[in-house]
């Protein structure tokens, strides 16, 4: 899917800043979220992780650059709330405002009129026994997708129709961008493929850098060496 949150390789966001000893939480309301995603998790509301992960893609775009990391969980949740008929759009922003909410306010949840159908994650644990060989083995020189299709994939922009090489391969595992639909798990190989910065982004960039990007086998194709 291609919106906001693919952020990887953007320039004029700023150097990462970090903060020494982070609470896990900097204030009362990111704890009352998170407990909340969890509640809704066990409630059957969220599906797996791969579809919460693309209910925070879809949210609106400046709330995703501007609400912070629970603020992009929050309005994810609500979407999901809403297309699982848990919440009514219409009762939230009433009792937003209700308890001071500006009636212009940004409101960062978009729920599909017609959502994908997820059943609740049978595990936590995504690993798959799959008898078909991988198509790759550490080494191999692979080209990934140009383009990706509608929907949620952890392919990220910057690193579409780029070459690199395999590291290694992780075995099978459900594949995000069916799973996150309600399409199945479609267990694929998961493969770790090393790339240099100059591939990624020109020649301007350190040629010494090398980036590691977790790719699974439908982003990947042998390449001309």
């Amino acid at each position: 899917m291609d919106g906001i949150h693919d952020l990887g390789g953007m320039h004029g966001f700023g150097p990462i800043e970090r903060e020494e000893n982070e609470p896990a939480f900097h204030e009362r309301w990111e704890a009352a979220v998170f407990a909340m995603v969890m509640a809704a998790g066990r409630a059957g509301a969220t599906g797996n992780a791969d579809r919460f992960r693309h209910a925070i893609e879809r949210i609106d775009p400046i709330a995703y650059l501007t609400h912070g990391y629970y603020g992009r969980w929050l309005g994810a949740i609500e979407t999901l709330l809403a297309e699982a008929g848990m919440v009514d759009p219409a009762e939230v922003t009433a009792r937003s405002m209700a308890l001071g909410a500006a009636p212009n306010g940004r409101i960062a949840a978009r729920p599909s009129p017609r959502p994908d159908r997820v059943a609740p994650a049978r595990s936590a644990d995504n690993r798959r026994e799959l008898r078909q060989p991988p198509l790759f083995a550490t080494g191999d020189p692979v080209r990934t997708a140009a383009a990706v299709k509608p929907g949620h994939t952890r392919l990220p922009r910057y690193a579409r129709g780029k070459c690199g090489r395999i590291l290694c391969c992780h075995d099978a595992w459900v594949y995000p961008d069916s799973h996150a639909h309600g399409q199945g798990d479609q267990p694929t190989h998961l493969y770790t493929v090393a790339f240099t910065g100059t591939e990624l982004w020109g020649r301007e960039a350190d040629p010494a850098l090398r980036v590691h990007l977790d790719l699974f086998e439908p982003y990947l194709e042998l390449a001309d060496v």
